[in-house]
């Protein structure tokens, strides 16, 4: 997996992140979903180093083997706009001062924050089930509420505590519940990586 790539932990701000690279070419920065690490890539990483890209994938603060600092009562921790900082300031590190940045699921949010809060340095944007929260939401209705159960239970105080009592029985995988592979870097690498160098400027 990764072959070819670097993997590092790197300091970035207040926090480290984990992560790999690889390739040369127009840099470009994906994000995982929740509750993924960078590893949701590996399938599309190597295809895009291919297409002659520089592909950086980092786990974002909070997941997999990237920092977890202690969160606070503002929620700025590990809010959209602290981890596109985090994303910014990586890139910059490894010398990249304009990149295109893909998000998937709670990366869709983060990349949407750090072409918002940074258009001067992204590119282009891709997001893949990223639909804006305050839509969902609004959209929800029983049938809803019930299959996502768990992003209410997330923002009760019991979460924390009754995730980490167990934590293999809550993330277990269900491809009933979720679908084989649960998303497209999985299912179908080759048509994303397409999708993807559509949206990138690769000679």
């Amino acid at each position: 997996m990764f072959e070819g790539f670097d993997e590092w932990d790197r300091p970035v701000g207040q926090v480290t992140i984990h992560g790999r690279s690889g390739g040369h070419g127009p840099a470009v920065v994906l994000l995982h979903g929740h509750p993924r690490t960078h590893a949701t890539w590996h399938r599309v990483a190597p295809r895009l180093v291919s297409a002659g890209c520089t592909v950086v994938c980092p786990d974002l603060r909070g997941y997999g083997r990237s920092a977890k600092p202690s969160p606070d009562a503002e929620h700025l921790t590990y809010c959209d706009r602290a981890m596109a900082q985090d994303v910014v300031d990586l890139m910059g590190g490894l010398g990249h001062d304009r990149f295109a940045v893909v998000g998937h699921d709670r990366g869709s949010y983060v990349a949407y924050r750090t072409a918002l809060d940074h258009p001067d340095v992204v590119t282009a944007l891709a997001v893949l089930d990223g639909i804006p929260i305050v839509e969902a939401l609004e959209r929800t209705d029983a049938r809803f509420a019930e299959a996502w159960w768990h992003w209410f239970f997330f923002a009760s105080p019991h979460a924390e505590r009754v995730i980490t009592a167990d934590p293999l029985a809550w993330y277990r995988p269900d491809p009933v519940a979720m679908g084989p592979g649960h998303h497209m870097a999985e299912e179908n690498p080759e048509d994303l990586t397409r999708l993807l160098l559509e949206l990138l400027p690769v000679p």
